[in-house]
């Protein structure tokens, strides 16, 4: 009978796979050996990869390019990023190679998008979509990008109310979206999304608010799903709906002539997901050509919103094993060394499941186990695996060393945890690794944040 870890993994997943290979007992991320990482900064360590950012960016572009040209579309595609998934510079210098635009949510985005400018990474001709319910120091600093010349900048209209601070503050002419209030999945605890202008007082805003005004020119109609771009009929339901709009205020609009796509692809959080990007694209440009065909309307160039698509797949955690405790008959723990509210609150948060692996001894013999963190909270735990309900990790002897690493956690995960900040039980925000290729792809690596000191604890709590 096969017993090792390594039969477990190879038996339940196609192994290795994409981004996962073992060599010599040890796992490797996208051919780094993460022992090797281990071994120069410890753990607890975040990790980014770089190079996933770009491959992810590159890849939805050929899925799009490809739809296009099968279905002989006519409109362009334009990939966006979405800030809020990651805000770190380093990771906006790696989006930003790939000839991209962007989309912010809130009015610290903005001088985020200045910088960026200021210091040659983007221009004025570069899309900024400005998303979110805007509070004033968010429609005045849009305002003020756009007095200073950015001809791109596309505040999407979240309610009507908004629009008034641009017809006030806006010295020339500016474009502008509007979002739709989407129905939220079935399963939502809400009928409609707090977000956007509803459906069916689209049309009446446009004619009071937009069509004769000579300040603004709607340019974009904005569907977003919370759910993400997936093979369901409550997604296809709400794309075919936002069509029909589309095309509906297209005839009594002339200048709109782009559709954004907001809510992205999913990312691999499981070894075993089976999600066929290639068909989605294809089928999204098909299913967009074929309405506005139907309905005699041009079809609209297509913008997407990619955050977690776009850097997801680049993050990791790495931990140690510090201790096992056998806390009855059937309940075997492994302690962390940090805690998994601070450092991945989305598991806590929302339940997320991570990809979750074994760095070393991958031939030692498996056992069932839960993962615990540092944290009093009884809910600072990992006991579930997205295909099974349950956990397993290699045997080990305590005087031997045990890492585990969770996968693909790239997106929210920083900026969620109060990144820098006070976090529960005080528990210090790990080391933050990135890692790079030269030209010849030789790997680099560097330390963008040292371990949480107390010292800097101290003094945010006033001490």
């Amino acid at each position: 009978m096969k017993s090792q870890y390594k039969d477990l993994v190879q038996q339940t997943f196609e192994f290795p796979q994409e981004g996962f290979e073992v060599i010599d007992n040890c796992l490797h991320f996208n051919g780094i050996p993460l022992m090797d990482i281990i071994e120069q900064y410890g753990t607890p360590v975040k990790l980014t990869y770089l190079p996933k950012i770009s491959e992810q960016i590159q890849k939805a572009k050929r899925l799009f390019k490809v739809a296009m040209a099968k279905a002989d579309y006519k409109g362009t595609y334009t990939y966006c990023y979405c800030t809020k998934s990651s805000h770190f510079s380093f990771v906006l210098e790696e989006v930003l190679k790939n000839d991209v635009h962007l989309e912010t949510s809130s009015a610290f985005d903005i001088p985020i998008i200045r910088t960026l400018q200021e210091t040659g990474k983007i221009n004025k001709e570069t899309t900024v979509i400005c998303n979110g319910y805007k509070r004033p120091e968010y429609t005045q600093n849009i305002v003020d990008l756009v007095n200073d010349g950015f001809t791109n900048v596309i505040p999407i209209l979240d309610n009507k109310n908004e629009l008034k601070h641009y017809e006030q503050g806006i010295q020339d002419r500016c474009k502008v979206g509007i979002r739709i209030a989407a129905e939220e999945d079935p399963n939502f605890e809400f009928y409609t999304s707090r977000l956007g202008i509803r459906y069916n007082e689209i049309l009446e805003f446009y004619n009071q608010s937009l069509k004769d005004n000579p300040k603004f020119e709607l340019k974009m109609l904005h569907f977003f799903i919370n759910t993400g771009i997936r093979d369901s009929a409550y997604y296809w339901s709400e794309l075919n709906k936002c069509l029909n709009l589309y095309c509906d205020l297209k005839k009594i609009c002339p200048e709109l002539d782009s559709l954004d796509i907001g809510g992205g692809f999913p990312i691999r959080t499981t070894l075993s997901l089976d999600y066929d990007y290639e068909y989605m694209t294809d089928e999204i440009v098909r299913q967009i050509k074929a309405t506005c065909k139907q309905r005699k309307v041009k079809e609209p160039n297509i913008y997407t919103e990619f955050g977690s698509f776009t850097v997801g797949e680049s993050g990791a955690m790495l931990f140690e094993v510090v201790d096992k405790k056998q806390q009855n008959d059937r309940e075997l723990w492994y302690m962390v060394n940090s805690s998994f509210i601070t450092a991945l609150p989305d598991i806590w948060g929302i339940n997320q499941r991570f990809i979750l692996l074994a760095i070393n001894n991958w031939e030692n013999e498996y056992k069932r186990v839960n993962l615990g963190g540092l944290t009093c909270d009884s809910h600072d735990y990992y006991n579930s695996e997205s295909q099974v309900n349950r956990v397993f990790m290699p045997k080990f002897d305590i005087k031997d060393k045990q890492y585990l690493g969770f996968f693909h956690t790239g997106a929210y995960q920083e900026s969620l945890g109060g990144y820098g900040g006070i976090q529960h039980c005080l528990i210090p925000a790990p080391k933050h690794v990135i890692i790079d290729r030269d030209e010849h792809g030789n790997v680099k690596t560097h330390l963008f944040a040292k371990e949480q000191s107390s010292k800097s604890m101290l003094k945010i709590l006033g001490y």
